[in-house]
């Protein structure tokens, strides 16, 4: 195991920039994507540097001293670059480029001239960032209130999603004065993740937010519609893998009775699933509530078996109200898939490390 785990943390650490054109040292190589218009450009983003830091934490425990020492330099390299995505006014919460300026759709050659595709922080790296950079507790403080702000029914109320959660008071994805309302079942697991982290006192939203994680898995929407419980992260596969994780780390008792629901869904979709990295991350869900099922030879990945696997995506036409233009907003050819090769030898290592212990 220790092996295979310092052949992968030392890929991991190789493809880390040390500062070129596209991505500043530290900075995990990424590429926006879309195989369809044959569309692929280098995206300079802390969305991937993050969550590879978060992951990485995570298993440090269980490592050897020599790869805890590597993964350490792996994660310092990676926060320093924090800054440069903080909130453009100097607040404490973070964007998915670059803001000062704003450096949206780097690299590109049309969207990036356009202040319409410019986005508001968001919740999501906002999160990875306070759980990797170790925040003081003031500051975890002052981000509790600032989510409120932004929460279901506090200024707008959602409009792209089911009748029965129009009035749900769940966190928003994005913050933003102007910003739409959006609740993705990820994100608010990684948020949902920051706040037991913290030990910090459940409100209405996080309540909320709880009860709309448990009702798209009680109501297998997550199964069969989950483009529509996650814009961002819209397969299957990657909601169990983040509210698997959610659940594991903290067994919210408002998640309890859909805990046993989710490891049969699991272990019935893992029967179904050849895509090799869906594989991946379904073993690695049920590894994490103490079910071991055939090894996965992690070892012998290439680039190659990363192929046809993405992780996270923007859907184009999510931002429209408009029913008709969110109806059709689920249509592949409207997204964009990020990829990133490091992420990907990132949940490798995390697999690998669970299956171990």
């Amino acid at each position: 195991m220790e092996n295979t785990l310092q052949l992968l943390i030392d890929k991991i650490g190789d493809l880390q920039s040390d500062g070129d054109r596209y991505f500043p040292e530290g900075i995990f190589p990424a590429y926006r994507d879309n195989s369809i218009i044959g569309y692929n450009r280098p995206d300079t983003t802390i969305f991937f540097s993050a969550i590879i830091a978060f992951t990485l934490q995570s298993i440090r425990k269980n490592s050897d001293l020599e790869t805890q020492r590597k993964i350490d330099v792996i994660i310092s390299k990676v926060v320093q670059n924090y800054p440069d995505f903080q909130n453009k006014d100097g607040l404490k919460t973070y964007n998915f480029w670059k803001t000062k300026p704003s450096k949206h759709f780097p690299n590109g050659y049309l969207f990036r001239h356009f202040e319409h595709f410019r986005i508001p922080d968001d919740v999501d790296d906002t999160a990875f960032v306070y759980l990797t950079s170790n925040p003081e507790k003031e500051e975890i403080l002052w981000l509790k209130e600032k989510l409120k702000m932004h929460a279901n029914g506090s200024k707008q109320w959602i409009q792209n999603t089911y009748p029965e959660y129009q009035k749900l008071k769940a966190y928003s994805t994005w913050f933003g004065k102007n910003m739409y309302i959006e609740f993705d079942v990820c994100v608010l697991s990684n948020l949902l993740y920051f706040v037991f982290k913290n030990d910090l006192v459940l409100n209405e939203h996080d309540k909320a937010s709880l009860e709309y994680i448990r009702s798209v898995i009680a109501t297998d929407r997550y199964l069969y519609v989950p483009f529509r419980c996650a814009h961002q992260y819209p397969r299957t596969p990657l909601i169990i893998y983040h509210v698997s994780r959610l659940i594991a780390a903290f067994d919210p008792v408002e998640l309890k009775p859909i805990k046993g629901k989710l490891i049969e869904d699991t272990i019935q979709l893992l029967k179904e699933t050849e895509n090799l990295m869906d594989r991946v991350i379904l073993s690695t869900s049920l590894l994490r509530f103490g079910i071991k099922t055939e090894r996965i030879m992690v070892e012998n990945f290439t680039t190659n078996d990363f192929k046809d696997f993405y992780f996270f995506i923007a859907g184009l036409m999510t931002a429209y109200e408009n029913k008709i233009l969110y109806k059709i907003s689920s249509n592949k050819i409207f997204h964009m898939h990020w990829l990133c090769e490091a992420h990907n030898r990132t949940l490798l290592a995390e697999y690998e490390t669970l299956w171990n212990t």
